[in-house]
């Protein structure tokens, strides 16, 4: 019976998810070694158009509390405390998040997130071996091997491997090629959108140009662009836009076509872009991808983690926030389980169903940034969710179960929410205000759910 604490446990991928995997490991006293395929990122600069910003929540913060981390980088984090919607009219309607206090989302840049992580690790006198590719798997040896570009090998036998190598893992190549011997299920979709990052720079003293402490959406029917606040008062935005079609990117091919599609659905942003048409030209287009597969381990000798065995696109910012929750199960069943195969398989047995759940609502959310938002009934659906809150401390709404609630499961947050969403839009399409007696009722119908 193969023990984990008998094993030497290696982490393809110094992401964010593998960073605080290794970081863990290490506090509880495991033999631990990291690769990762790129390049030290705290030697290099960064490259334009590719530092979205994370949404750092409830479930994430938790990951960081676990490893002793979350007074030192949530201060590098700004506060949105709700939703600021822009209309095409240049309107501003503010939905908040809660009316609870502490109960907010944090904008954070991905890579200060990993740089404390990663300096965190090197406290442990633990060097990461950047530019190491994860090149060959030996099932038979149970010999794994990693290659730099300089072609030289390491060769580390009789170990597990967690493969925390992003949404295109190696690791996970490696399982699909024994995809009849594991019956391996694998869907991988791209959606029709890409995005394009953009920069909203500081006013004069460096002053925030648009509100601080929100997330901020120009929503558009089906396509929309997003801005979320740095600490030094610029703003990241994004602009999703379909790749084909009236409002895609294949027509906004010049200065003249970018700026008057800006002039007409995103006027108010448009002074706010000094260099929209650099940017904009130069910047790479990112593509959406979701990935689902099962299993994800391999025997006792892989296990997939983060986006390597569930990546979903960002549209409910959690992300990062489920790889972490990943490193929080599996310190809870490390306390429990020693069997290494045993272990994979009740990882995979509480997480799969969760990140599934959450995969399928970020879908449902990127509809809703982008276009319910500024639908009439969605808007009141919003206020009476707020006053529900007010009265009703124990009412949470299906976001704010996404989003602070991490004693309450992804897959339950998403059948209790859109049983409730489904109660409180039928309701708001036929009723704008009710009265305290009404409040009850739907206060108690919301509990029965």
């Amino acid at each position: 019976m193969s023990s984990i604490h008998d094993k030497k446990i290696i982490i393809a991928g110094a992401g964010l998810v593998g960073s605080l995997l290794a970081l863990r490991l290490l506090q509880k006293g495991y033999q631990v070694e990291i690769f990762e395929s790129r390049e030290d990122m705290r030697k290099q600069s960064i490259s334009a158009g590719r530092s979205i910003n994370l949404a750092l929540s409830h479930r994430g913060i938790e990951g960081l509390k676990l490893v002793g981390l979350s007074d030192q980088i949530l201060p590098h984090a700004v506060q949105m405390k709700g939703r600021m919607i822009h209309t095409l009219n240049s309107e501003l309607l503010f939905q908040p998040y809660s009316i609870r206090e502490n109960e907010y989302i944090n904008s954070i840049s991905r890579r200060t997130l990993n740089i404390q992580l990663m300096d965190a690790i090197e406290k442990w006198d633990v060097k990461i071996n950047f530019g190491n590719r994860l090149s060959h798997f030996s099932p038979e040896e149970n010999k794994f091997t990693f290659t730099t570009k300089g072609n030289l090998k390491n060769e580390l036998v009789d170990c597990c491997l967690i493969a925390t190598d992003g949404s295109n893992s190696i690791a996970r190549k490696f399982m699909l090629d024994r995809s009849a011997e594991l019956r391996m299920n694998y869907n991988q979709k791209f959606q029709d959108y890409g995005y394009k990052e953009l920069t909203i720079p500081p006013g004069e003293h460096s002053k925030f140009l648009l509100e601080k402490n929100a997330l901020h959406i120009w929503p558009r029917g089906h396509f929309m662009m997003i801005a979320l606040p740095n600490p030094d008062a610029t703003f990241t935005a994004t602009l999703f836009l379909p790749f084909k079609g009236e409002q895609g990117f294949e027509l906004l091919q010049n200065t003249s076509t970018l700026r008057t599609f800006f002039h007409k659905y995103f006027t108010d942003a448009l002074p706010l872009i000094p260099n929209l048409e650099e940017e904009f030209f130069e910047n790479p287009t990112g593509h959406l991808n979701s990935v689902k597969c099962s299993p994800w381990h391999y025997k006792d000798q892989i296990l997939l983690m983060g986006d390597a065995a569930h990546a979903i696109i960002p549209f409910y910012g959690q992300g990062m926030n489920c790889g972490f929750e990943d490193v929080v199960v599996f310190d809870q069943l490390l306390d429990q389980l020693s069997n290494v195969e045993e272990l994979f398989q009740q990882f995979e047995s509480s997480r799969k169903p969760n990140a599934d759940a959450i995969s399928d609502l970020a879908e449902d959310n990127f509809e809703e940034m982008r276009d319910k938002v500024s639908d009439p009934v969605y808007q009141r659906k919003r206020a009476l969710e707020s006053q529900l809150e007010k009265k009703y401390p124990n009412y949470y709404s299906k976001y704010a179960l996404v989003t602070f609630r991490p004693d309450v499961s992804y897959s339950e947050a998403m059948i209790k929410g859109r049983l409730q969403d489904e109660f409180l839009l039928k309701i708001c399409a036929d009723q704008t205000e009710f009265n305290d007696i009404e409040m009850m009722k739907i206060y108690n119908h919301l509990q029965s759910i």
